[in-house]
């Protein structure tokens, strides 16, 4: 069985005799970044738990394999491989590219024939609806004054004496005759 790409990596290493701390040295990336030697000796042991995960793990592995002379690309494939083999979840972002749903070429679901009637019905009834409630609203205002203007006529039938309604008959039928006259 091949060595798996941790050993191959500490082979490298070992083979231009240069320890795990000048390594941590060599991948700094600024003053306060490097890869810790914790994390190198992880990668020499397959121990990728131990590895902050996702990106990270790549990059260490890459870079690594970039101080040691070990090819960049197949430190990577061995990586990938290694996880595969060991039925480890992948911890990048998936090789094959992700389209975005929203800027493609795909033809559309509906056709621009059925968006454009249901467009204008759409409007359509949301026009009968504000016709709708305007007529209503006008009528009702319309209502309103002449309502008014009617009790007025009535009062003013009335005899000046009558304010109260009385429960008798003849005045009843008074103001039932009132009513009659008033509205022919």
């Amino acid at each position: 069985m091949a060595a798996s790409i941790g050993e191959q990596l500490r082979l490298a290493r070992e083979g231009r005799g240069v320890p795990l701390r000048e390594i941590s040295d060599q991948t700094r990336i600024s003053d306060q970044t490097r890869i810790a030697v914790r994390y190198l000796e992880a990668i020499e042991t397959n121990d990728y738990g131990r590895l902050p995960g996702g990106i990270f793990n790549r990059s260490f592995i890459k870079a690594y394999a970039r101080c040691v002379g070990y090819d960049e690309k197949e430190a990577i494939e061995g990586y990938t491989r290694y996880l595969r083999e060991h039925g480890e979840p992948g911890d990048d972002v998936a090789t094959t590219p992700f389209h975005s749903k929203v800027y493609t070429d795909t033809p559309a679901t509906r056709s621009p024939f059925l968006t454009v009637i249901l467009a204008i019905l759409i409007l359509g009834l949301l026009t009968v609806g504000a016709l709708a409630a305007l007529h209503w609203f006008q009528k009702r205002s319309a209502k309103a004054p002449g309502q008014n203007s009617l009790s007025l006529r009535i009062d003013s039938l009335r005899p000046v004496g009558s304010n109260k309604v009385s429960g008798s008959a003849s005045s009843s039928g008074l103001q039932e005759a009132d009513y009659e006259a008033v509205l022919q």
